[in-house]
């Protein structure tokens, strides 16, 4: 496929997000918007109808891949920041004990830090072993009387290692205890299940391993589960109700939605599926991965981070630092001198880096994606190498 990068880039920041896009993705949103970009579901004309079928066939699309109870319980939103705050306001904002780990994302983080704040909420924040994996019995001995929510990462964006959530989610069930996985860096990779798996809510995003836009993603509500409203607003249904509606999808939809962005994510599943799924995918991924971590970790000069001496159980994700250069400098310098875009910071997860002893500056971060050939991930090698050969060379 012709993939529009600019000449010469490497691009290895896929957890930030998947580029290119394939093709299909791309044509299919200019399609709708050409031939049926209406508002789906506020009117009978036969425009609106084919808009509004398009949106449900999506829903039916993730619930599948979820292993979801109902494609109604699929919620569209902005993204899966935006979705995880609709979870932790939603199920927080009376107080109570939640349930977390020092993993995850600022977009878990800090709607909890406001409901500690702000709403006398409580928060356990469970830490991962040396190899990057939270221990399912500290969840279970950190939920308490008035635990109201468990919510976890499934992958790390920073280190890639994959949580046991089946396990966990067997915890969370005997406890009575929902569960919410924010799984931005797995839909699309990493198989999930609901059902065998004890999930009762997948917060996803549509932009990274599912192949669609930014501006889309949501959650997959597990029958049972009832999100309180934290939001208010049209629904194209039932106009004259004086409050927002509680059925879902539209007890947690509010607003006409991203109609073209769901049509590319539409078919970015599609596409997933012509590849040959999500497990084949992730395969062909982690076979780059598994040369990239090896090399990078037998760099001299190079500290990796947690779990590289196996990439059982992990995203194509490594994190590393060059000794003696700051991070900052060396993603500029793999910019400049090399044309590797990657990412370098905290990674928006400030606590795995306190864990890790790289804070305040943080790592170097490549990641691997559906389009990354060898020649990217070599070139990111040797980059590497030559940047840690001039720092002994100082």
């Amino acid at each position: 496929m012709e993939t529009h990068l600019a000449k010469g880039l490497h691009y290895l920041d896929n957890a930030a997000t998947v580029f290119p896009k394939p093709a299909p993705v791309l044509q299919a949103m200019v399609d709708f918007a050409a031939s049926a970009g209406v508002a789906p579901g506020r009117s009978v004309f036969d425009l609106a109808t084919v808009a509004e079928s398009m949106i449900e066939d999506c829903r039916r699309a993730i619930c599948d891949l979820f292993h979801g109870p109902r494609p109604d319980r699929v919620v569209f939103a902005h993204n899966a920041t935006d979705a995880l705050n609709l979870v932790i306001f939603g199920l927080l904002r009376h107080g109570g004990h939640v349930v977390s780990t020092r993993l995850e994302h600022n977009s878990v983080l800090r709607p909890i830090a406001h409901c500690v704040d702000d709403y006398g909420a409580r928060a356990t924040l469970v830490r991962f072993d040396g190899r990057g994996y939270v221990d399912p019995d500290d969840v279970q001995n950190a939920i308490e009387a008035d635990t109201r929510l468990v919510v976890i990462n499934h992958a790390s964006n920073v280190l890639g290692t994959v949580q046991p959530i089946a396990a966990i989610g067997a915890v969370c069930r005997a406890a009575g205890v929902p569960l919410c996985v924010d799984a931005s860096q797995s839909a699309g990779l990493v198989p999930i299940d609901m059902q065998a798996m004890h999930v009762d809510i997948v917060a996803f995003t549509g932009h990274k391993s599912l192949l669609g836009p930014t501006g889309t993603g949501g959650l997959c509500v597990g029958e049972g589960v009832e999100i309180p409203h934290t939001r208010a607003g049209g629904t194209g249904v039932e106009s004259v109700a004086r409050r927002h509606l509680d059925e879902y999808p539209f007890r947690l939809e509010y607003g006409t939605p991203n109609a073209m962005g769901i049509a590319g994510l539409r078919r970015g599943l599609a596409y997933i599926e012509e590849q040959g799924g999500c497990a084949a995918m992730w395969a062909r991924e982690m076979e780059l991965t598994r040369w990239l971590s090896q090399a990078i970790a037998e760099t001299v000069g190079v500290t990796t981070y947690c779990a590289h001496e196996s990439t059982d159980n992990r995203t194509p994700v490594v994190s590393f630092n060059i000794d003696g250069m700051d991070p900052a400098e060396a993603g500029a310098r793999l910019d400049v001198d090399f044309d590797i875009a990657c990412r370098t910071g905290l990674h928006c997860a400030p606590l795995v880096h306190a864990s890790l002893g790289t804070a305040p500056a943080g790592s170097v971060r490549f990641s691997i994606g559906p389009f990354t050939t060898r020649a990217d991930v070599e070139a990111g090698v040797e980059a590497v190498r030559a940047l840690a050969a001039d720092v002994r060379g100082r």
